[in-house]
């Protein structure tokens, strides 16, 4: 892997279209050729330029784009979007909501290119529009999801899934799971690592100075004593306890039903749930259309939406690019405070 923190005045995300049926083409042209999204960073669409140039018609967008296959190309491209196309698909292949399995594994491709791209220092930060889980394990792929199969691709020990928008950022403890399987893999060490690379992270990564970290009960009440439910006094309590001499500040468990609130009105700079949704919920209640999905605990700094694919606004145009546009943004922010000092 190479060390790619030297100085970089504009740092390079590579965009990975997602699924080439879905809305992703759309919200990368509404991103990119008619919000001008990319002033601080340079862009590199990772996907299929048959698929971007169909939304910039649908749009009524100018087919601004460039094919490139290297990196190093990126600098005569302006003020065009550079474009890498790991695969060929076929018309076939892109209908509005059905992707081919050609085109479901090129979203894997992208994924793969644009991790490596970083892994190599070649781009400073990769962001990631969404896929269909359901068609990709149709065709045998093994991983839950983005962050799963990050984590594989770069080897990294531990991912945690941290949704962030302007008033609130939230680190789940467990992710893609039953919620009957929450408490038996809830445990000490598990949490300890979660909570310490958030708070790395927004020392670092968010250029925070002092952090204050607060930790949601798992149970109502915060158990209650016990009550209802042993894990605030097993395994939460005493996690949070072992936080007491760090550079950035933990508490709780606090009942989940105040905390988001008490962390929404500036109390805490993030919460640590215990399970998806309930730390899903509030993000999307508070930030539906800008809140980011960012992968902590990887070599990479890796952003995404906070959407799915949308097939059935594929085509209309009516996709909403917020997201993307938070996440780009952020993806960039990141990457200047990791490389740049900034």
């Amino acid at each position: 892997m190479v060390d790619n923190r030297a100085s970089v005045s504009r740092p390079i995300i590579a965009v990975t279209m997602g699924d080439p049926c879905g809305i992703g083409p759309e919200i990368l042209v509404k991103t990119f050729l008619l919000h001008s999204a990319a002033e601080d960073f340079v862009p590199l669409i990772v996907g299929d330029p048959r698929a971007l140039e169909r939304a910039a018609d649908l749009l009524g967008a100018p087919r601004k784009f460039a094919l490139i296959q290297d990196v190093q190309e990126l600098s005569a491209m302006a003020p065009r979007i550079p474009v890498m196309a790991p695969c060929e698909l076929t018309w076939s292949d892109l209908a509005y909501g059905h992707p081919s399995e050609d085109a479901s594994r090129a979203s894997v491709q992208y994924i793969e290119v644009a991790a490596e791209l970083a892994l190599q220092g070649k781009v400073q930060a990769i962001c990631t529009c969404p896929i269909h889980k359901t068609n990709l394990h149709q065709c045998g792929f093994p991983f839950p999801g983005h962050t799963e199969f990050l984590k594989d691709l770069t080897q990294a020990e531990n991912a945690v899934m941290l949704l962030a928008g302007p008033k609130l950022k939230v680190a789940l403890a467990t992710i893609h799971m039953a919620l009957g399987e929450v408490p038996r893999v809830l445990n000490r060490s598990a949490l300890t690592t979660v909570i310490a690379i958030t708070g790395r992270a927004l020392l670092r990564d968010f250029a925070m100075a002092a952090p204050h970290l607060a930790v949601a009960a798992l149970n109502p009440h915060a158990g209650e004593a016990g009550r209802f439910g042993s894990e605030e006094l097993e395994t939460i309590e005493p996690v949070v306890e072992s936080f007491s001499e760090t550079d950035f500040t933990v508490s709780g468990p606090y009942p989940a039903d105040t905390l988001f609130y008490r962390a929404l009105h500036g109390e805490f700079d993030a919460v640590v749930a215990m399970y998806h949704d309930q730390g899903l919920i509030p993000i999307k209640l508070v930030h539906f259309h800008d809140a980011v999905n960012v992968t902590l605990g990887l070599p990479i700094i890796r952003t995404s939406v906070d959407h799915g694919t949308a097939y059935d606004l594929v085509g209309t145009g009516k996709a909403h690019a917020g997201s993307l546009q938070a996440a780009v943004r952020m993806a960039g922010l990141l990457a200047k405070n990791r490389f740049c000092g900034q």
